[in-house]
C-alpha cells in the first residue's frame, strides 16, 4: 500500500487556492491514516452579484473511508468584514458507499481509439457516489397499456441515492482532469467491493 499524502499536497499546491487553509482542513480529516487515491477539483462558479467565486472539491480515499472536503471563498458581509472561505469536510465509511456510479461522454465514438498518437479517453465524465444521506425522488405519472384509458393511476417513480456527483470536461479542465477523475472512480469502486476492515 502505497501513502500518496506527498501527491495530495502537490495537487493542493498546483491548484492555487488557498493551498495552506484546502491542505490544513484536507490533513486534519484524514487524521494521520494513509492517503490511497485522491481528486482536485477547483471550479469558479459565478453568484448573484456576478462576481466570480471559486468553489474546491478534494476527496481523499483512505484504507476505511472515503473523505470529501469543500472550500469556498466569500465576499465580506454583516459578520465578517474581510473575505473569508468556508470549508466543510464529510468522512464516509467504505462500508457505507452504497453506489459508484460512472458517466462517460465520448464524442465521435466510431473512431475512439483509431488514432495511434492521441490515445483514446472520454470527453467528459461524472462521479456519482450514494451513502444513503441523501435520496433523490424522480416521479412521473404512472399509464397503463390502453391508449383510451382516462383513469387516474397516480404516479410512480425511482430512489436514488446522490450524495455526491461531481463532472469534469476535457474541454473545460482538460483530459487530464477527465484521466484524473475516472482512476479515482476505479480505485473507489474497487475498494467498496472489497473487505476493507483489513489494512
Amino acid at each position: 500500500m502505497t501513502d500518496r499524502t506527498t501527491e495530495l499536497r502537490a495537487a493542493i499546491e498546483q491548484s492555487g487556492y488557498y493551498p495552506v487553509v484546502v491542505t490544513d482542513a484536507v490533513l486534519a480529516a484524514v487524521a494521520g491514516d494513509p492517503v490511497l487515491a485522491h481528486l482536485v477539483h477547483h471550479e469558479p462558479t459565478i453568484d448573484e452579484r456576478d462576481e466570480v467565486r471559486r468553489h474546491m472539491s478534494v476527496l481523499v480515499l483512505t484504507p476505511s473511508r472515503l473523505i470529501l472536503t469543500h472550500t469556498d471563498d466569500h465576499a465580506p458581509d454583516d459578520l465578517l468584514p474581510e473575505p473569508y472561505t468556508s470549508t466543510s469536510t464529510e468522512a464516509v465509511t467504505l462500508s457505507a458507499v452504497r453506489s459508484v456510479v460512472v458517466n462517460r461522454i465520448v464524442a465521435n465514438p466510431a473512431s475512439y481509439g483509431g488514432d495511434p498518437i492521441a490515445p483514446p479517453g472520454a470527453d467528459e465524465a461524472v462521479l456519482t457516489v450514494g451513502w444513503g444521506a441523501v435520496g433523490r425522488l424522480d416521479l412521473e405519472p404512472a399509464g397503463c397499456g390502453d391508449p383510451n384509458c382516462e383513469a387516474d393511476h397516480g404516479y410512480t417513480g425511482v430512489i436514488s441515492s446522490d450524495d455526491f456527483s461531481l463532472r469534469v470536461s476535457a474541454a473545460a479542465e482538460g483530459p487530464e482532469a477527465v484521466v484524473n477523475l475516472l482512476d479515482f472512480a476505479d480505485t473507489l469502486s474497487a475498494r467498496t467491493g472489497s473487505d476493507t476492515s483489513v489494512r
